[in-house]
């Protein structure tokens, strides 16, 4: 392949189509918000709908932050295959202030929002979210709430503490991300070794914060909705999930991309890469949830298999072993072979599965702590999925719309990537 066959000032074009459904998308997420806080009412239904806005905020945290997690390993690992594609996740970066915006302003609310609750023959005012470690008295010695495993945690679980935690990891997650973004702009205009080094550098620096901080903010966001449970293992399986939906994402819109003619410079060697990354994190996360589950069984104590055993209920129980089915036997089925993963319908299908997967894969961590009794899908789940949906597209294309070029035209590997066969 000769450089000469593409045009790489070609700029993407965010009009038409794209831009009406997404918008569409974005007033539908806002019905579904109207409908659960106004037209149903209920407490159940509030609580319900706090806790999709919980799901979807995480998860568009999550898929963005793939981004940053993406570009940072492929400068450490100084790969040259992936430059052809770096301006999907430089999209996804530019995009994360919003979505980390996002999910404090929930989180922040759904802690401040209180609603009356029963436990134990006694009326208790709780938050929306967290109640199991944020309900007033509950680490108050004094207090008929008292709760003496919460109380000793209360030097992490606690309001000041969980908030300043997001906006002060979020905040590094961004800066660095942004980085990235800004040396791959400077490199375009300058050319030379000099912003690519400085990425590398940053990129050196970012997998280090990231490795020690990711678990404590999986851990705060959601591991702590049941706070009398933990695992050391939930924030390297939470960081498998969001790195897994972040590829799917990335190979998705890659795909669509391609389908309407842009990035022609992108082949089916680019996109067996992304499939082994599929591949192989799937795996990954497949190998972390069974430990966790397996050693969770085995040694049958009544702390630990108390987040299991609400799992294990009918009405979730389906949904358990389904969260298995999409996010590990769909994958391995379909991207098992070398060819498969050089099939653009095939990825794409494959995308299509693990983006919804992992929705079911987060639910199952959020719901049956915060809501509880699972009253099967509704208008609110379906409402909001779409609503962030739109919103994550109207953002992503709106970002992806102002890069002067999709391609790093001047990165120092273009041509390795260019000619990338595998």
């Amino acid at each position: 392949m000769s450089t000469h066959q593409h045009s790489f000032d070609e700029r993407f074009e965010f009009a038409g189509k794209a831009r009406m459904w997404s918008l569409v998308g974005i007033a539908l997420g806002v019905l579904g918000l109207i409908y659960g806080f106004l037209i149903d009412g209920a407490e159940y239904a509030v609580q319900r709908t706090f806790s999709n806005l919980l799901l979807m905020s995480y998860y568009f945290v999550g898929v963005c932050l793939a981004g940053v997690f993406f570009c940072a390993y492929q400068y450490v690992s100084q790969s040259g295959w992936s430059v052809a594609i770096l301006r999907v996740p430089h999209a996804f970066i530019r995009i994360l202030p919003v979505a980390a915006l996002i999910l404090i302003l929930v989180v922040v609310a759904g802690l401040l929002a209180k609603h009356e609750v029963v436990e134990e023959g006694k009326k208790v005012m709780a938050p929306y979210l967290y109640a199991h470690w944020a309900t007033p008295g509950i680490t108050d010695v004094k207090s008929e709430n008292y709760d003496k495993i919460i109380a000793g945690k209360s030097v992490f679980l606690n309001v000041p503490f969980i908030v300043g935690m997001l906006v002060v990891f979020l905040a590094l997650y961004c800066i660095i991300g942004n980085k990235f973004v800004k040396f791959s702009n400077d490199e375009d205009s300058a050319g030379g070794m000099s912003n690519y080094n400085k990425s590398f550098k940053w990129a050196c620096i970012f997998l280090v914060i990231f490795g020690f901080t990711f678990p404590i903010y999986a851990f705060g966001t959601i591991m702590s909705l049941e706070a009398h449970w933990f695992s050391t293992m939930f924030g390297w399986y939470n960081l498998a999930a969001i790195h897994v939906s972040g590829i799917a994402v990335v190979a998705l819109t890659l795909i669509i991309l391609k389908e309407n003619g842009y990035m022609t410079w992108v082949t089916e060697n680019h996109l067996h890469d992304l499939g082994k990354i599929l591949f192989g994190f799937s795996i990954f996360w497949t190998y972390l949830w069974f430990s966790q589950f397996f050693l969770v069984w085995y040694a049958n104590m009544p702390e630990e298999t108390v987040y299991f055993y609400k799992r294990w209920e009918p009405q979730y129980k389906f949904w358990f072993w389904l969260n298995i089915v999409l996010n590990f036997l769909a994958p391995l089925l379909l991207l098992m072979s070398r060819g498969s993963k050089r099939l653009q319908n095939r990825m794409k299908i494959t995308a299509i599965v693990l983006i919804v997967g992992h929705w079911l894969d987060y639910y199952m961590m959020i719901m049956p702590g915060t809501v509880g009794e699972h009253r099967q899908f509704g208008v609110t789940e379906v409402l909001v999925f779409i609503g962030f949906a739109g919103l994550f597209t109207f953002l992503m294309l709106g970002a992806l719309s102002k890069f002067p070029s999709l391609i790093p035209k001047k990165h120092p590997f273009l041509e390795e990537s260019l000619h990338h066969h595998i």
